[in-house]
């Protein structure tokens, strides 16, 4: 099963998760210009916590890159990299 990605956005109070960047990418650039902030911090998913007894904890995000539709040249970014991932032999 590949990692699952989550987004946060509008001051931490929206959170989605996502099955992969491309979706990632998808989701920011639609509801990007509407939410309440421009920022969006992107998560992927990384190794389970484990507990002290060694029993799982759950699962656990880092994160991984902090998306600000702000910054200039920002949203071009984001097209661009959509566009290639979804080229033959583009990135997953």
């Amino acid at each position: 099963m590949s990692a699952q990605w989550q987004i946060r956005f509008d001051d931490g109070h929206q959170q989605r998760y996502l099955p992969d960047r491309q979706a990632v990418l998808r989701y920011v650039l639609a509801v990007g210009l509407k939410a309440a902030s421009p920022r969006f911090e992107v998560f992927c998913e990384s190794d389970p916590v484990v507990l002290g007894d060694g029993s799982p904890g759950g699962r656990a995000f880092s994160l991984v890159e902090i998306i600000d539709l702000a910054r200039p040249g920002e949203i071009d970014r984001l097209r661009a990299e959509l566009s290639v991932a979804g080229q033959p032999g583009g990135q997953p």
